[in-house]
């Protein structure tokens, strides 16, 4: 996987992508990075890659140019087929599906806007889609971008030391992640559910799942919605409803 990244601020992005999965899969050579300052290509003495918008208001807008100059440059050194995304606070939801479906393209170009955004028309002439990360804004669109390369890293194969891992994390089937434990056994006056030192790896199985599926229950209901459960995962999931209640109930008395 090759990615190119857009940027006004490429040391930023190269120490942060340095370590972690992606320094991991760096030195794998799983992929590459890539980074183009549009100041590079800005033609005024100045290295001018903004101004004023027009209508007025406050803030200064990205130009074309220069970003369009930046992203060609790019997609000279990107395999064909590689596709191009604008981090944007307007664009679609990123998730773990859209992030299952990039790491399936040999390329990803990432442009990261700064100031009040980027001229319309660069999106119209140059994006492919827009993406954002969260219903927030940040000052630039670098540390969404890491993000982003950071899912979609981890999903390539050969990047993680048990591939497992990424299988088995959070959203991978429209749920969250179970609880996790290690050693040692008891810590800060709390031990380890029993299920998970009895062996029985069916009932660890289950235990599991049945976490899953409680969590995304009490913390985002909204991915239980669009789920459609097993009878095994209903039944799981009312046993998990049934529990908390019970301890609720038991609570008040």
């Amino acid at each position: 996987m090759q990615f190119g990244i857009v940027s006004l601020f490429p040391e930023l992005g190269k120490e942060l992508s340095s370590l972690g999965v992606i320094g991991r899969a760096l030195e794998l050579g799983k992929v590459s990075v890539h980074w183009e300052n549009p100041r590079v290509h800005a033609t005024d003495r100045h290295r001018t890659v903004d101004d004023r918008p027009y209508g007025g208001g406050p803030g200064m807008v990205m130009q074309v140019d220069p970003l369009a100059a930046a992203i060609r440059a790019l997609r000279e050194q990107l395999p064909a087929g590689s596709r191009t995304l604008l981090m944007s606070p307007q664009g679609r939801p990123f998730d773990q599906s859209q992030a299952a479906t990039l790491a399936r393209l040999p390329g990803l170009i990432l442009v990261c806007g700064r100031y009040e955004g980027v001229d319309e028309r660069l999106i119209a002439l140059e994006i492919d889609e827009e993406i954002s990360v969260g219903d927030f804004v940040v000052s630039g669109g670098e540390l969404p971008a890491l993000l982003v390369m950071d899912a979609v890293t981890r999903l390539l194969p050969g990047v993680l030391g048990d591939a497992q891992s990424a299988a088995q994390d959070s959203f991978v089937e429209g749920l969250l992640d179970c609880p996790h434990y290690t050693r040692p056994e008891e810590a800060g006056g709390a031990g380890v559910p029993p299920v998970l030192l009895s062996g029985d790896h069916e009932q660890i199985r289950r235990w599991r799942l049945k976490q899953s599926l409680g969590r995304t229950w009490e913390r985002r209901p909204d991915l239980l919605r669009v789920r459609q459960l097993s009878a095994e995962e209903r039944g799981l999931l009312d046993e998990f409803i049934a529990e908390r209640e019970a301890k609720a109930m038991s609570g008040k008395n």
